[in-house]
Order: C-alpha cells, then structure tokens, then sequence
C-alpha cells in the first residue's frame, strides 16, 4: 500500500477502521498527521515502526513547524527501549482518522484568469462535480462590470465518506480591460482580508470554533501564447507569491502542439525565475523511497502544468467513454497523461498534496504575515525566548548583567549620598551665616548697654544730678 507523504508505518495490531480506498484523503490525511518525530521509535516483539525524519519545504521552512518555533524535537538524542509486550500507541493512526472523518476537511482555492481561460471548467474537472453552472454569454451591448469582482462558491461534498468543504474564489474580470493597472489589487485585498479574519478569531477570548477561510491554493491560468509571460501575468505573481501558494497551469494547452508546450514551458520558468517569483514546489523529506522521489520528481517536472478541462463525456474511436474533447483528428482525454497534464494537476492539489498545502498556507505564509502585521501595530517579541545558549554562558551573562546592574546602583547611591551631603552642607552654612548675625546683633546692643551704663556711672562719680535742672528747682520752691 502507498502511504502518502513518505512516512513507513509498520502497526502489529489490526486497526479498528480502515478507509474504503487506501489513497482517499481520509488515509492520507490520517497518516500525515500522525507525527511519530516526536516520539521515540519504538520496537516491540515484532518491528512496528522505521525511523522517520521530518521534512523540509524548497525554501527552507521546517515541515509541519513554525517557523518562529526553536528545533524540533526529534534532533535530540532517542534511546531506544524494546516493550515487552503491546502497549496500544500503536492505535494512535487510527484514532487520528476517527477523527478526521468525523470533523471532515476545509479547502479554499483560488482561480484567476482572464476570461474564457477555461477557469469553472477546471474546477469542475478536478473535483468531478457541477459546481459551476453553465454560464450565460451576454450580449456584445450589455454592460461590462469596471472593477475585478470576488465571488466565493462553496459546496459540501463527500467521497468513501471523507467530507470536504471546498470554496472556490472565482475573480471575474481579470485581466479583460484595455487598462489593467492594479487589476490585481481586489484579488489582494480579498487575501489578506482573510488572513484578517483569521487572526481575529485566534485573538478571541473563546477560540472554541475556528473557521479557516484562508485561500490555500491560487490556479493561475496562463494564455497559451507559445511566447512568454505577459506584464500582467508577472505583476500579479510578484505581487502574490508571499501570500498564497501559486500554482501556474496553461490554459487550453491542446491548441499547441507538444514541442510548443515544451518551449513555452521553458519561457514560463526562465520568467519566474528571474523575477524571483515563488511557486509551490512539493516538499522533500529525507529518507525517501525510490518511487515516491520519482513520482515527486515527475510532478516538478510538469510545472507549469498544460491542462485540458472537460467535464462532458465523448466517444473514442476504440469504443471508450471518457472526458475529453472531440476533434475532426481526434479525440483529446483529460485523464490521459499522455494528451495533457491534468493528472499531475490533479495528483500535487487534491490527492497528494492537498495537506501540504493547508500546512504551508498556515505554517509559513500566514506566520509570515501575521509576523508583518504585528510588527507594523508596534508588537515585539523577546528574541532570546526561544534562543538556546550555552548555560555556562548564560550563566556568565546574567553575573555580568548582575555586575552592571550593582555597579549601576553604586554609582547611583554614591551621586544621591553627595547631593544630599552637598545640601546639608549648604543648611549648615546658612545656619552658621544666620547665628554669626545674631551674635553681632547682640554684641553691638550689648556694647551699646555698656556705653550707657559707663555715661551714668561718670555723672554720678562727677557730683552732677542725674535728674534735669528744673526738677530741683520745682522741689525748693515747694520747701519754702
């Protein structure tokens, strides 16, 4: 049985439940969430487990981490212990996938184009469904729409009773006016309104309910010109490509014959590449076997994908039924690898890959948003949270940080013991300035005192009357 996303599972006990088709996303979506890096292999009587190592995306993102998060745990040393009989962890797959079923799965992708790309017939292609109406040419004189619109379709389907949500984000208009300067603006705006949403919600006093209506995919259409990339087509993926997982695919490939696809192809990736544009590749993981490198390898070398949709059924010249489009020469099928890509497409979006493309919407270009935007509301984080030191360096850090701190008191307590010495000195002055004038005050009242005394005293030594003339007088002449 193939195992997606490269993970050797080895369980002794007969599993409760199993999915009716091995490689439903029920099945993929279990094994992949089932992270056995963070526990140590475990070998009981009979092997139930190889080693596993985490993967790790193209541009560098740790597999299934944040990217703010420290080193994983499966970098530390594992002793390795054999049980002497079953414990039952080995169940852990299944009950993952309990549920998983009963929970279901939510997908949003994107599809932008410009008109008669094909875009609602892909998408009905790919998930085998009606879930675009046959649309209503309207008429030449009919009134054209100015801006790019938004419209979000969703639908709730079911398949070996896996439920998924999906949401297709259609953008009408695109690319259809004369001028199409910030034509990709909408398209932007309706992202990272998302990505608001989302935010919020985790910001919210009961997070009990989380509804990720992130955008985790973006089908980009290109017109099959055989030349290169046009202006619009690399404005709008430089100006994207940080916020959502790109996926080009050429658009109604079977108008060009197979050498032109290859050299268009070539066209296509030489402009990504010099324009630094990113788009998904599958991540790798260590440890792979032979075929699942291959089929990996097989899909990269298909990017950008050449797709034919159809959701009609035709008639083959052998007798056979299938989806395709009928020709005068023949018959082009969808499902034919050999006439167009659309099963690679199909093979990294919705069976293979789909997980990777939640994980990596979340993990890293979310983080990376939500990074920017907490940053530009003033929001910082200690940087030596989840930084690993040396212990006996941290050690001499914080003695020396204590150090400086002591030191810092010092000097600060050896500045307030002088400014307070300093006033004293200064109440001390004032007070001796304040008694040195009252001593003189006193000292020239007392002189002044002694002055008087000593001119009373030579009166009386002098014989002369202390008292006026005209007292004496008065006195006699009472007397007689």
């Amino acid at each position: 049985m193939k195992i997606p996303y490269q993970v050797k599972v080895f369980i002794v006990p007969k599993p409760r439940l199993q999915p009716a088709d091995p490689d439903s996303d029920a099945t993929r979506v279990a094994k992949f969430v089932w992270s056995p890096s963070l526990l140590p292999p475990i070998v009981p009587v009979s092997p139930m487990a190889d080693s596993y190592s985490s993967g790790v995306y193209s541009n560098g993102a740790p597999n299934g981490s944040s990217p703010s998060l420290g080193p994983s745990l499966a970098h530390n040393s594992v002793i390795r212990k054999k049980l002497m009989g079953y414990v039952g962890f080995a169940n852990l797959p299944n009950q993952v996938h309990r549920k998983s079923i009963r929970k279901g799965f939510q997908f949003t992708t994107m599809v932008v184009g410009e008109s008669g790309l094909g875009k609602s017939t892909l998408i009905n292609t790919l998930f085998n469904t009606a879930l675009y109406p046959a649309k209503e040419i309207p008429p030449p004189s009919a009134e054209r729409p100015k801006t790019v619109a938004i419209e979000s379709i969703g639908a709730d389907i079911e398949e070996n009773g896996v439920r998924l949500h999906l949401t297709v984000v259609d953008t009408p208009g695109f690319g259809d006016y004369i001028n199409n300067d910030d034509s990709w603006k909408p398209i932007l705006d309706d992202i990272e309104s998302r990505f608001d949403s989302y935010l919020e919600q985790e910001n919210r006093v009961n997070r009990y309910k989380i509804v990720d209506n992130r955008v985790h995919a973006c089908i980009y259409f290109i017109q099959a010109t055989g030349h290169s990339l046009k202006q619009i087509d690399i404005e709008f993926m430089k100006r994207l490509h940080t916020k959502v997982n790109l996926i080009p695919v050429i658009a109604k490939a079977d108008t060009m014959t197979d050498d032109e696809i290859a050299d268009f192809k070539e066209r296509i990736l030489a402009d990504i590449a010099y324009h630094n544009i990113h788009i998904f590749q599958a991540p790798t993981y260590e440890n792979e076997d032979e075929e699942s490198i291959a089929e990996q390898e097989e899909i990269a070398s298909k990017i950008p994908f050449a797709v034919v949709g159809s959701d009609s059924l035709v008639n083959t010249p052998d007798g056979r039924q299938v989806r395709g489009r009928a020709y005068p020469w023949g018959v082009v099928e969808v499902d034919n690898e050999e006439h167009c890509d659309f099963v690679k497409l199909r093979q990294m979006l919705v069976r293979t890959f789909m997980e990777e493309l939640r994980e990596y919407t979340n993990n890293v270009l979310y983080e990376n948003w939500r990074t920017e935007k907490l940053i530009s509301m003033g929001v910082t984080q200690d940087s030596s949270v989840f930084k690993e030191v040396n212990p006996a360096a941290r050690l001499q850090e914080e003695r020396t940080m204590h150090e400086a701190k002591l030191a810092k008191m010092e000097a600060e307590m050896k500045m307030v013991f002088q400014q307070k010495v300093q006033e004293k000195e200064a109440k001390l002055k004032q007070s001796e300035e304040e008694l040195y004038a009252r001593h003189k005050d006193m000292k020239e009242a007392l002189e002044k005192q002694r002055m008087d005394l000593e001119e009373k005293k030579r009166k009386i030594e002098s014989g002369r009357p202390i008292t006026p003339e005209k007292n004496s007088t008065r006195k006699r002449f009472l007397r007689t």
